[in-house]
């Protein structure tokens, strides 16, 4: 079985309040990268909050996740789904 990790995580932009879903294999990698203003599609959008992340044990999995969470019904379903925690933040 194969051992590599993959997951699907968004992020809550703090300075202009939107949404940010990505993929990955190395988490907390990742956010340090989002954090120090390394990913060109978020330099400007810094600061960033983590809200959400979903592991999975299949990459073709995880990126189905992601492009759904991307798409007018999967964003809908998502915001549904983290609604508290949206107006928390708020």
């Amino acid at each position: 079985m194969n051992e590599e990790k993959y997951y699907t995580y968004i992020l809550y932009s703090l300075k202009d309040e939107g949404l940010y879903i990505g993929y990955t294999t190395n988490l907390k990698n990742r956010l340090t990268t989002h954090t120090q203003g390394e990913v060109i599609s978020t330099k400007g959008r810094r600061p960033f909050k983590l809200i959400h992340y979903e592991y999975f044990v299949n990459k073709k999995d995880a990126k189905s996740r992601e492009r759904f969470l991307k798409n007018g019904f999967g964003r809908s379903q998502m915001k549904k789904m983290l609604g508290r925690t949206l107006k928390l933040l708020e």
